[in-house]
C-alpha cells in the first residue's frame, strides 16, 4: 500500500506550502529600509541583504540547476554567496547585489522553481534528490534556517523595534513535578523514514540509555538569577577550564542582552527594554553558562541521546515518535514555533505538547544545549553535500536540540540536530538539566 503522505500531489502541495511560508517570512524580515538591509549590525552576522540573495542562490543551485538541469542564471555571483568562501565579517565589503536587485533575483528564482515543482516527479528510488520531494524540503528548511539567522540579526541591531508579534497566551504557574524519571533501556534514535530529514539525523539506530531524571521544563530566568545571585559567574568551581577562561576573558556576568538597573534585571528584546520575566525559559546563554549552572545546581546537562529519548520514546509501545506528542505535525497548541511570538512562552506551557512521560516544551521556545559533541551516527552517509554536516563533526561543536520560537516547523522535529560553538550566545539558546539516579 502506498503511503498517502507520499502521494505526488500531496508532496507537491506540501512543498509549495513550505516554500511559500518561508518566503513570506523572508519578506517580513527584509521589509526594512535599504540602509538597514545593507548594514552589518554585528560582526557575528551577515548583512540582511546577503542572506536574502544567498537564499535565492541556494534555491537556484539546487532546484533549478541540480533538479531541473537548467543553466545558471547568475553564475558570476555564486562565489559571493558561498557561505564557506567568505566569513560573515568580510561580507559587507563584497560587491553584493543591492536590495532591489537581490529581491528581484530571489523572486525570479522562485517563479521558475514553482514551474519546476508543478511538473516534478517524486516517484522511484533512483533519484534520491527528488525522492519524496527531498530537494524542495531541503531548500524550504534552508530558507527557514536563514530566516532564524536574520531574526538573530534583528535582535542584535540597535534602534527601535521594527518587528512585532503578540505575546504567548498567559498560562497559570506550572505546579507539576520539577523532574521526570526516564526509564533505562534501549530506544530508536534518529530516523531512516522521515522524508525530509537531513543527513546528520540518519540512520535510525538502537541506543542504550541508563535511567536518568530530566527537568520537566527548561530552566527559567528566575532559576538562573539565583545562580547569578549566588556568585555563579565569580566561582571557578562551576566552570570547565575553557569556560572559566572565556567568562574571565569576556567579562560575562549574565545572559546576553541582560543588564542591571537598580535592584532588577532588565533585558533588550527586539528593540524593547523590559524587565526580565521570571517564568520564561532563560535564553541567550552559551554552553559554558548552561554547563556551569547545571554544576552549581548539583546536576548536569543531558546527553543528546538522553534528550532524544525523553522527547521521542513512548515506553508503553517502545516506539520513537516524530514529536513528543506523537506523529502529527506541530499545531499551535503543541509548541511555540515559527516566529508566531518573539519570545519563549512561560515554563510549563503547551500541555498538549508534552511527552508520554510528561516532559514539556521539548520542541520550540528555546534551543536546548546538550552535553554532547556533534558527531555522526553509526552508518552516517553524507548527502547531498559534505558542507551541511560532515565538515562540522568533532568536539569543537556542541549539540542543541528542540528548536526555538524562531524555528519553523519544517526545520524542527524530534530527530533534528543543531550545533554551534560552546561560546555562542546570540542564538536563541537555553537548556534543561538532568541527573543520574543515586545507586540503591
Amino acid at each position: 500500500m502506498t503511503d498517502p503522505a507520499l502521494d505526488p500531489e500531496t508532496l507537491r502541495g506540501r512543498a509549495f506550502a513550505a516554500l511559500t511560508t518561508a518566503r513570506e517570512r523572508t519578506a517580513l524580515l527584509t521589509s526594512v529600509e535599504d540602509p538597514e538591509l545593507t548594514a552589518q549590525h554585528s560582526p557575528l552576522m551577515s548583512p540582511l541583504v546577503w542572506d536574502l540573495a544567498h537564499i535565492g542562490n541556494q534555491e537556484e543551485m539546487w532546484l533549478l540547476r541540480a533538479v531541473a538541469g537548467r543553466e545558471a542564471m547568475r553564475p558570476e555571483i555564486d562565489g559571493l554567496y558561498d557561505a564557506f568562501e567568505h566569513s560573515r565579517a568580510e561580507r559587507p565589503s563584497l560587491p553584493l547585489l543591492p536590495p532591489a536587485e537581490a529581491r528581484k533575483y530571489a523572486a525570479e528564482v522562485r517563479g521558475r522553481v514553482v514551474d519546476v515543482l508543478e511538473n516534478a516527479s517524486f516517484e522511484g528510488t533512483g533519484a534520491r534528490l527528488t525522492q519524496a520531494g527531498f530537494a524542495f524540503g531541503m531548500i524550504a528548511q534552508h530558507e527557514q534556517q536563514h530566516d532564524e539567522t536574520m531574526l538573530i540579526t534583528h535582535q542584535l541591531r540597535r534602534g527601535p523595534a521594527v518587528l512585532h508579534a503578540p505575546d504567548p497566551e498567559p498560562t497559570p504557574p506550572f505546579t507539576g513535578p520539577a523532574e521526570v524519571l526516564v526509564p533505562g533501556g534501549p530506544f530508536t534514535m534518529g530516523t531512516s523514514t522521515e522524508p525530509w530529514s537531513l543527513d546528520n539525523e540518519r540512520p535510525a539506530h538502537r541506543r542504550e540509555v541508563a535511567p536518568f531524571f530530566i527537568d520537566t521544563t527548561p530552566v527559567t530566568n528566575a532559576a538562573y538569577q539565583a545562580f547569578i545571585a549566588d556568585g555563579g559567574y565569580d566561582d571557578p568551581r562551576w566552570w570547565t577550564p575553557d569556560g572559566w577562561a572565556h567568562v574571565r576573558g569576556h567579562s560575562l556576568y549574565a545572559p546576553l542582552f541582560w543588564f542591571r538597573d537598580g535592584g532588577q534585571w532588565l533585558r533588550r528584546r527586539f528593540g524593547v527594554t523590559e524587565v526580565v520575566p521570571p517564568d520564561e525559559p532563560v535564553v541567550h546563554v552559551c554552553w559554558y553558562e548552561a554547563d556551569a549552572y547545571a554544576r552549581w545546581a548539583g546536576r548536569r546537562l543531558p546527553t543528546e541521546a538522553e534528550w532524544e529519548k525523553a522527547a521521542r520514546h513512548d515506553p508503553a509501545t517502545d516506539r520513537s515518535t516524530r514529536y513528543p506528542w506523537g506523529d502529527a505535525d506541530p499545531a499551535p497548541e503543541h509548541a511555540n514555533l515559527g516566529q508566531r511570538h518573539l519570545r519563549p512562552a512561560p515554563a510549563g506551557s503547551y500541555p498538549a505538547g508534552e511527552s508520554p512521560l510528561g516532559v514539556r516544551q521539548l520542541i520550540g521556545d528555546v534551543w536546548e544545549w546538550t552535553a554532547s559533541d556533534f558527531l555522526p551516527y553509526p552508518g552516517f552517509s553524507m548527502f547531498p553535500y559534505k558542507e551541511y554536516s560532515e565538515v562540522f563533526f568533532g568536539p569543537e561543536h556542541k549539540v542543541l536540540r528542540g528548536g526555538s520560537f524562531a524555528v519553523d516547523a519544517v526545520a524542527c522535529r524530534g530527530t533534528f540536530r543543531n550545533w554551534d560553538y560552546p561560546i555562542r550566545r546570540q542564538i536563541f539558546s537555553g537548556f534543561r538539566t538532568a541527573r543520574t539516579p543515586e545507586a540503591v
